[in-house]
Parts: C-alpha cells; structure tokens; sequence
C-alpha cells in the first residue's frame, strides 16, 4: 500500500468522522422540531439524518477496517469493506425514501396543521449543518465508493432541508399544508435515483465484476502490440478489491519457447500497469497447450 493511499485513506476518515459529528448532533434538533412543528419534511429529513449517522458511523469503521495488515484468512486484506459499507449504505438509502414515500401519501390524504416558522428555522440551521458536511466529504476522494456513499446521504438531507425551507415558506405565505408531503415525494424520488446507482455499483464491485470502462479486448490486443513474444491471451479475470485496487490473472502463450520467461512477464505487467492501473496481476505463461485445457 502506498504511501499516498494512506494519506488519502486517514484523510478520508478524518472527513467522514467530522461529519458523523456534524450529523448526529443536529438530528435530536430537528427531530424535537419535527414533533413541535408537525412538519413531515422535517421528520423525514430527521429519519434521513439518524441513518446518516449510522452510515458515516459504518463508513469511519469502514476505513479504519480497510488499514488493517493482511492475515492468513484474508490474504488480500480488509479493503474491501468500504465497498460493503457502500452496499448497506445504498440499501439504507432505499428503505428511507420507502418510508417517506408511504408518509407522504398518509398525509396527502389528510394534511395536518404545521407550524411553518418553528418549521423554517429548523430547516435552515439544518441546512447549513448540511452543507458544511457536504463541503468537507466532497473535498476527499472522488473515486473512493465508501466516501460517495457517506457524500450522497448527506446531499440527501441536504436536499431535505431545501424541502423542507420552501415547503415552511409557501405554508407560510398561502396556509397551502400539502406542499409539505409534496415537496417529501420529489425529494425521496431525487434520492432514489443516486441510492439506486450505488447499490448497483457496489454490488458490481462486490460480485468480483470487471471495472466497467476496461475493455478486455482491447486491453490483450495492446498487450499483443506492445510485447512481441506474446502470440495469444486467454483466461483473463478482472475485478477489484475497490474500484482503486484492480486485480487481474491471464494466461498467455509465447511465440516460442524462451529460455527466461520473467522479462516477458514483466513487460506485460508494466503494460498493465501504465496503461491500464493494474498493479497486482498474476500471469501464468504457456509454451504449448494450456495446462487448464481438458485432457
């Protein structure tokens, strides 16, 4: 592990820990505001904020986790439990928009009283508190799975508390109570979308799929071009620890029988890794048959 990636790993926590912080102190202030005002948007946006914090709270342990050495039964360490983290994440994110969806309807039916300026004021401060956890989460690694998942949960209530500001307004303005669960659907639906996205991610990564930019063909016919004594490629496997740890195992054959097979192997394994960031790769070199091939 480099040392760059643990610079990037300890910031990474260091960012999500700030903003479980951030997170759980402000949900029992909109939760108590949610119950005085009557107001859906803020419960909603409280519920949200409660399975935030359980989530960053999973997604610090998922770092920390992920800096844990190797051992003798996991042999390739404990990486991949960021992308877990993601996965439960994203399934957390599916039961809350369920959840306000099934409210939402409840008192579409039946709009109850809201009192909009307790209502606006929670909102606000929720809002801010939002935002700044939003700024110090999209600030870390873009690409890391276990920080997307913390940062969209996060927008989530952020776009909560946007709601939850126009709904108070409008009640305000025109005494009009079904904006309140209105505002809730559009809201829940916005987060679907992005929670249905990481799951699917997740789940790729988790089922040992391949990157989903890497074209396999392409990448043996540069191989081919690029080094000589390769005349085929076959068996190739391609998945990652996390989408930043690409693993790879092939079998190739040579063009002719050489004496030493490990300049070649390297040549193949500074390919992979120049052209396509794949550092940890596993090549098994033929001759003749392959040793795979049924007798």
């Amino acid at each position: 592990m480099s040392r760059n990636h643990d610079d990037n790993s300890h910031g990474n926590m260091r960012r999500v820990q700030f903003a479980l912080v951030l997170t759980a102190s402000f949900m029992i202030v909109e939760v108590i505001g949610g119950i005085i005002s009557g107001s859906l948007a803020l419960l909603a946006d409280a519920g949200h904020m409660l399975t935030d914090s359980m989530a960053l709270a999973l997604a610090a342990l998922a770092f920390r986790m992920s800096t844990k050495p190797a051992d003798t039964r996991r042999s390739y360490g404990y990486q991949r439990f960021q992308i877990l983290a993601a996965f439960v994440n994203g399934l957390s994110l599916l039961l809350i928009v369920g959840w306000i969806l099934f409210e939402a309807v409840k008192r579409l039916m039946a709009p109850p009283e809201i009192m909009a300026s307790t209502m606006l004021v929670v909102a606000s401060a929720g809002l801010v508190v939002n935002l700044l956890a939003f700024i110090v989460l999209h600030g870390g690694d873009r690409d890391n799975m276990n920080i997307r998942g913390a940062a969209l949960h996060v927008a989530g209530d952020m776009l909560g508390s946007v709601a939850a500001i126009l709904a108070a307004l409008v009640i305000l303005y025109s005494g009009w109570m079904p904006i309140d669960p209105l505002l809730s659907i559009f809201v829940a639906l916005l987060i679907l979308r992005s929670a249905w996205n990481l799951v699917l991610r997740s789940a790729h990564v988790l089922l040992e799929g391949a990157p989903e930019w890497l074209e396999i063909g392409e990448m043996k016919a540069k191989i081919v071009a690029r080094v000589p004594a390769v005349k085929n490629i076959h068996h190739v496997h391609v998945w990652g620890l996390t989408p930043q740890h690409l693993m790879l195992t092939m079998h190739v054959t040579l063009s002719e029988a050489h004496a030493a097979t490990t300049p070649v192997i390297r040549e193949i394994k500074r390919v992979l890794r120049d052209e396509f960031g794949i550092d940890h790769s596993t090549i098994e070199v033929e001759a003749d048959d392959c040793a795979d091939k049924p007798l």
